[in-house]
């Protein structure tokens, strides 16, 4: 199975509709683990995103010096 294209906006706007389920109150127990865990994952997605494009806007700006 091909990996799908990690969008952050995509993967930003899930990890606030899991936060509002957690704060809400209203999600059940045998849930609150599997949530958690797939907003973990996402974030540490989101950091890698994150990291990988502050290198690459460095190496542009070094190419510009």
């Amino acid at each position: 199975m091909a990996k799908k294209d990690f969008s952050f906006t995509t993967a930003v706007a899930e990890i606030e509709k899991i936060l509002q389920k957690i704060e809400s109150g209203n999600l059940d127990v045998d849930k609150l683990a599997v949530e958690v865990k797939r907003a973990s994952e996402l974030i540490r997605q989101c950091q890698k995103k994150l990291r990988t494009t502050e290198e690459e806007i460095n190496n542009i700006f070094k190419e510009l010096s």
